[in-house]
């Protein structure tokens, strides 16, 4: 018998030895070690700091909400092309789709309606007339021919068919608007004040700050995704914004005098605030360059993402990650450990703002 392999028995013995090694050489051969698991790999790109919060809350062995575990399978701006198919089959979405589509400000809000609802994103709740003339164009046409107004200074419609759903998103961007992020786990719709440009006794003109939020916010794919975020700017007009039910707030103050400030128009930051869980927003003592907002705004809610409970719904605000803190005080620092994550997050306006509010001793009594 012949001691040479077959061509048969070479390509099986140089595929065997190619699979040892793909193995590190941990396979049925060799050291007799048992095979290695794959280390996980970590997370990388703009949704890493969502998959380690919920890696992080998986490992201290609590359970994801359904809503985190869609997000996790597939994120809604990876599925457009399912909710295309959906359209073309006139079809509306499962629980897990009805909860991406709201990513693209589509709601499918049966039983109460067996439609979609389609919410805008309008800053300030600022639009042009020839905007407004355009959504209640899409309103006859697409929806139900009414809209409403919503508490956020928004507009959104209803009774919008399944085979109208990519219709509706992309005639709303045909009008320079955008429903991008208006629903489910997102920054909502930034409000500022209602008499913004035309009430002479404001401090401030709150629309461009408004602006500058909205567009940071559709730009910054990290800032997709955090569990229902509310910002309001007030800029001291006679018609409140009601800062203070939002997870941030911007209260424009006049600084007169102070250690570290120099005297003009600043933004007094309130933070913690939430409509329905009887609590109103809690001062942090900082006034902030109303030129830095967005940058502070972002370093907070990156913390947010990082704090926030991916395990109970009904506790995924930023009121229960500072009420932790708080009962928490001596291990995280209470206000003082949000401050030092807010440092953390590598903004550096944010880095200068903490900084400041630490020389401050956090509560400037003497500027307002």
């Amino acid at each position: 018998m012949s001691g040479d392999f077959t061509p048969e028995q070479k390509r099986y013995l140089e595929g065997f030895v190619s699979g040892v090694q793909a193995r590190g050489g941990n396979g049925f051969l060799g050291s007799g070690n048992p095979p290695q698991a794959a280390a996980e790999p970590t997370p990388m790109g703009p949704d890493a700091p969502h998959l380690l919060a919920q890696d992080e809350a998986i490992r201290a062995g609590k359970k994801l909400v359904d809503q985190e575990k869609w997000k996790r399978e597939e994120h809604p701006f990876d599925a457009y092309h399912k909710l295309r198919g959906q359209a073309a089959r006139d079809e509306y979405p499962k629980a897990a789709d009805n909860f991406r589509w709201r990513f693209y400000g589509l709601f499918y809000v049966a039983p109460a309606q067996n439609s979609y609802m389609c919410r805008l994103r309008i800053p300030n709740g600022i639009l042009s007339h020839w905007q407004f003339a355009g959504v209640a164009g899409l309103a006859e046409k697409f929806g139900g021919g009414y809209a409403h107004v919503t508490t956020r200074a928004n507009l959104q419609f209803r009774e919008v068919a399944a085979k109208d759903a990519i219709h509706v998103i992309e005639a709303v961007q045909d009008l320079g608007l955008t429903s991008r992020g208006a629903g489910a786990d997102n920054i909502r719709n930034v409000t500022g004040d209602a008499t913004a440009g035309i009430d002479p006794c404001a401090l401030i003109d709150t629309r461009p700050h408004a602006r500058d939020w909205h567009f940071h916010i559709l730009n910054q794919c990290t800032l997709y995704g955090p569990r229902k975020f509310n910002v309001a700017f007030d800029g001291g007009s006679a018609i409140p914004t009601l800062e203070d039910t939002n997870d941030i707030g911007f209260q424009a103050v006049e600084v007169e005098h102070g250690a570290s400030v120099v005297p003009g128009v600043w933004f007094k930051l309130v933070v913690g605030g939430i409509t329905g869980h009887r609590d109103l927003a809690r001062e942090t003592g900082a006034v902030v360059k109303p030129s830095e907002t967005a940058e502070v705004a972002d370093a907070i809610v990156r913390v947010y993402i990082a704090e926030g409970d991916r395990t109970n719904r009904t506790k995924a605000r930023l009121k229960y990650v500072l009420d932790l803190l708080d009962c928490n005080a001596a291990e995280a620092g209470g206000l003082n450990g949000f401050l030092e994550q807010i440092e953390q997050m590598n903004r550096a306006s944010a880095k200068a703002f903490v900084k400041d509010l630490r020389a401050q001793g956090h509560y400037q009594t003497d500027v307002y």
